[in-house]
């Protein structure tokens, strides 16, 4: 969609960070000056009571954010995390002895002012690093210098740039930025409250009726905003981007680059209808977040624990360790959530059928590159002082010259094949944060789609595979900037079963499960159950795989601890 919001994630020892796909909070670019890599220590299980008011499952950003909130609201609260590390898929840690890498993210744009400001997080050591410009295409041409596409803030430089390719598409782009702009002004507070509990209208008392009705305010206002333009709107949602595009631009390099934000971590082509709506990013904070909690790391549960009436009373840690609780968060994914950690039979039928068949695949491989100099691009050289230049600090947009490469890298990957030049989009967080690696070095951050979670004749993804993509990946990097190979100092490579086998990610999917429109909104994560509260009563997911979906928004994080503060309270 629309516009690269864009924040490069980084911070004193740690980053908090995730993609930038749409304009929901363009300018928010955030990044937290305290230590999210925080280990396990042997005395974290002596810190942990047996009792608390509500435990929450998982401390990435949302279970931190849901915590926060309970915490905040006087409620006893305890985050369980299975991994040495706290932060989820945006944690920090230094992976090549020197450099600090966001292991699985690495820009935030997405995170909700309400939480910024109600968290308190810049006085937990949160801090602003925004970057404009905040997206650059260069191109591989036979000419000399080779072009590229920089976009940023300053709309007059960001036409000049466009009319390099088409001065049509230079005065087109302004319209079109309103034109999505007003799209996500309308949409923006549906993300805030829970989907209109539609069960709830038809039925319960008069007044459970009136607050199911008055949930239907933000679906109206939305409408309302939207107004004549709504037909052109459900276009967007609903088309495949290629063709949104193709109404208003003729130059490739620039549909190319705005499709990218529409088929990020999406098992999706350009061409795919529904491309067109609006895509989040990899979720996972944590920072700030962990200094306003201190939760005791290092603690995996095994199952949640049930009463004889069927109400979730706590979780049972792989130790055999019960914790017992009135209220129970996940932040975990649906999938283990409900297939995993919840006694299948104690859940309806028809709703475990669903969270089986969430469409969880995953075209992303992450790769964390230290190297010992700056990328030098053809088409802008470095400086003689090899300070970083503006193009450093955006989002890089590599084997982006028209949406027929993306669309082959994605055919490439449905018949099992990673894709031989795969869509990149690559960030140096250390350009604007020089305390991530040694002096003089860089941590470059590769997010690489498209590659399949399940190989060609079921090949596993073994050390050889990972490798040999990898390689790939760098083979074009290379074409771009000569001299990238010769700089790397180390790496590592995060394929789907890596991100899933790591971080718990289903299918290697960050969003916890796809955000086509079939999975957001009333059917996330399943039809009767969007609003955070399970068939289980007093067990609520709080994670990407509840609406809004995935991105480091906080979101669901927050609108989940309201609805449980809400049943708290009652009981």
């Amino acid at each position: 969609m629309a516009g690269h919001c864009g924040v490069m994630a980084a911070g004193f020892r740690a980053r908090l960070g995730t993609g930038c796909p749409s304009r929901w909070l363009q300018g928010w670019h955030l990044s937290p000056g305290l230590s999210g890599a925080r280990l396990a220590h042997a005395g974290a299980a002596d810190r942990l009571q047996r009792e608390y008011d509500a435990v929450v499952i998982g401390a990435g950003h949302n279970g931190l954010v849901a915590a926060a909130y309970l915490q905040q609201a006087g409620v006893r609260t305890a985050v369980l995390e299975k991994r040495h590390v706290l932060g989820g898929a945006a944690v920090t840690e230094e992976i090549v002895p020197g450099f600090k890498f966001s292991r699985a993210s690495y820009l935030l744009s997405l995170l909700r002012p309400q939480i910024y400001a109600e968290l308190e997080l810049q006085r937990h050591g949160l801090r602003v690093l925004p970057r404009d410009p905040y997206s650059f295409t260069p191109l591989l041409e036979d000419r000399s210098p080779p072009r590229s596409l920089l976009l940023g803030h300053d709309m007059a430089q960001t036409q000049q740039q466009i009319a390099q390719f088409s001065q049509k598409d230079a005065q087109a782009y302004p319209e079109y930025e309103a034109f999505m702009g007003s799209l996500v002004s309308a949409l923006d507070p549906l993300l805030d409250v829970p989907p209109v509990d539609t069960a709830a209208l038809g039925q319960g008392s008069l007044l459970q009726r009136l607050r199911a009705l008055r949930a239907l305010r933000p679906l109206l206002r939305a409408g309302l905003v939207l107004g004549r333009q709504l037909p052109r709107y459900y276009e967007v949602l609903t088309a495949p981007i290629s063709k949104i595009l193709d109404q208003w631009f003729e130059s490739e390099p620039l549909k190319a680059t705005l499709a990218t934000d529409a088929v990020i971590g999406a098992m999706a082509s350009p061409h795919t209808p529904g491309s067109g709506e609006l895509p989040g990013w990899p979720g996972g904070s944590g920072d700030a977040l962990v200094e306003v909690l201190s939760p005791p790391p290092a603690q995996a549960v095994c199952h949640v624990l049930l009463g004889k009436d069927g109400r979730a009373q706590g979780v049972v840690l792989q130790d055999g360790t019960e914790v017992r609780s009135k209220l129970v968060l996940s932040n975990a994914s649906p999938q283990i959530t409900f297939l995993e950690l919840t006694p299948q039979e104690e859940l309806p039928k028809d709703f475990v059928q669903r969270i089986q068949q969430v469409d969880t695949r995953s075209p992303v491989t992450k790769i964390n590159v230290a190297v010992d100099r700056l990328p030098s691009f053809l088409a802008a050289p470095n400086a003689r002082d090899g300070r970083p230049l503006p193009h450093h600090q955006c989002s890089i947009h590599l084997n982006c010259e028209g949406t027929h490469l993306l669309h082959q890298a994605f055919t490439e990957a449905t018949h099992g094949h990673p894709s031989s030049r795969p869509m990149i989009e690559l960030c140096i967080p250390s350009a604007l944060d020089p305390g991530l690696a040694p002096q003089g070095c860089h941590v470059v951050s590769l997010f690489t789609q498209y590659t399949p979670s399940v190989l060609a004749g079921g090949q596993p993804w073994d050390e050889q595979a990972r490798n040999a993509y990898a390689d790939t990946v760098f083979d074009c990097i290379e074409a771009y900037a000569p001299g990238f190979k010769a700089s790397v100092i180390g790496r590592d490579i995060l394929t789907p079963p890596d991100l899933e086998r790591i971080f718990g990610l289903p299918g290697g999917n960050i969003f916890h499960g796809g955000m086509s429109l079939d999975q957001l909104y009333f059917a996330r994560p399943a039809p009767s159950y969007s609003g955070y509260r399970s068939p289980i009563p007093g067990l609520y997911l709080c994670g990407s795989g509840a609406h809004p979906g995935g991105g480091v928004m906080g979101a669901a994080g927050r609108n989940a601890a309201q609805v449980a503060l809400e049943d708290f309270r009652q009981l």
